[in-house]
């Protein structure tokens, strides 16, 4: 039952296991959604889905596959006769659910949309209590009150929105981890950095008042100072961004970043430089790569202590001449001595704490123009994608020396 609805979560990016939607179809055996789609809706996300960074992808593949199915206005005026005077709703034990489940089974999503509409042309009149019409009470997969492992709700007290419409509104939007950034999620994520420069970076020089009590309490009364870090934040960062040519597609991205970055205060110290393509002897102070406005990449690490966060941005996609060769720089009127994936190098062991943000999809870092410049680069910097993930993954790894 809901193949394809299988297929349609992960065409949407969501990891759903085979063990987890047998669990949904135990589930379903079971009768947890109550015979209707806004119960499949909340216990299909309950089994499935794993993070809330998910929600809105799940709600994309739910409105997709089940668009059309809630009841429209059209039918209820059709069939709101028929379900006038319903029975009282019928409780049907466990015995008598586990016996209709055995008769009756899951039925395939696609079948069950050409009865229903089957039944409109040829049903005339109210039917109660039955096994087959739309009407209420009785086992019918079409109606309300009563009981079938499968069928669509029709009418009926309903507990919540529709489904498809919980879905297409999308509330979970902003939960996603996998979407470009802005400069609100910039912040956001680059606070992270902050906060865990507080646990991990600079001397012990404060005194832990609840950390001296709780170990003065465990030293039986005899006074034990404790001292934690400063709470200040001692983070250095420096930001090395590509501009120009195949990153102009990238161009709004860059300019969120590079506000987030610039609207940040809670770093102590903050460097901002520009490359085309590769780093090589000279880094640009403007993103328009102005030859007159540089400065020596060698007087930049000479200048700048090792314990600076190196953050990169860039696609890493050039001519493999450009990484790789003297003289690859494409401007004419700024030649190198050495091949950029030296400076590269150089730059990763001056900057240990160091990662690439990359604003090409992973799935793409194999085939596209590039790949091979991507790879090589890879193998220098820890490579992320520019997304919230990626991003939260790069920030766990300037934490750490590379």
């Amino acid at each position: 039952m809901y193949t394809n609805f299988f297929y349609q979560l992960r065409q949407e990016g969501i990891p759903v296991s085979i063990t987890e939607w047998m669990t949904l179809m135990e589930a379903l055996y079971a009768g947890l959604a109550n015979s209707s789609l806004s119960g499949f809706y909340y216990l299909a996300r309950a089994i499935l889905i794993k993070s809330e960074s998910h929600y809105d992808q799940y709600d994309l593949a739910f409105q997709k596959y089940f668009q059309g199915v809630e009841t429209p206005q059209a039918l209820v005026d059709q069939v709101s006769k028929w379900l006038e005077n319903p029975l009282p709703p019928k409780m049907f034990s466990e015995e008598e659910r586990n016996a209709l489940l055995e008769k009756l089974g899951l039925p395939d999503w696609e079948s069950l949309k050409a009865a229903l509409a089957e039944r409109l042309r040829t049903q005339d009149s109210p039917h109660h209590g039955g096994n087959k019409w739309i009407g209420t009470g009785g086992t019918s997969p079409f109606g309300h009150s009563g009981f079938h492992p499968g069928g669509i709700r029709i009418g009926g007290k309903s507990y919540g929105q529709s489904a498809v419409k919980v879905a297409a509104e999308r509330n979970y939007r902003s939960y996603r981890r996998d979407e470009t950034l802005g400069v609100r999620q910039f912040e956001i994520a680059l606070r992270g950095l902050r906060q865990f420069s507080t646990r991990v970076g600079g001397a012990k020089t404060e005194l832990d008042l609840e950390g001296t009590i709780d170990e003065t309490c465990r030293n039986a009364g005899k006074l034990k100072l404790v001292w934690t870090r400063p709470r200040k934040n001692a983070v250095k960062v420096i930001v090395f961004m590509d501009s120009g040519g195949s990153m102009y597609r990238y161009a709004d991205i860059c300019s969120q970043l590079f506000t987030a970055v610039h609207n940040a205060s809670h770093f102590k110290d903050l460097q901002f430089y520009y490359f085309h393509n590769c780093i090589y002897d000279y880094l640009y102070l403007d993103a328009a790569c102005d030859s007159r406005r540089t400065i020596k990449t060698q007087d930049l690490m000479s200048n700048l202590d090792s314990d600076y966060k190196a953050i990169l941005v860039g696609d890493a996609a050039m001519a493999p001449s450009e990484l790789l060769m003297v003289d690859g720089n494409i401007f004419w009127d700024m030649s190198n001595d050495e091949p950029g994936i030296t400076w590269l190098k150089r730059l990763a062991r001056k900057f240990p704490y160091n990662a690439w943000l990359n604003p090409i999809p992973k799935a793409q870092w194999n085939w596209t123009y590039g790949r091979q410049t991507i790879n090589a680069i890879r193998e220098i910097f820890p490579m992320y994608e520019l997304t919230l993930e990626g991003l939260d993954q790069a920030i766990k790894k300037l934490m750490v020396r590379k």
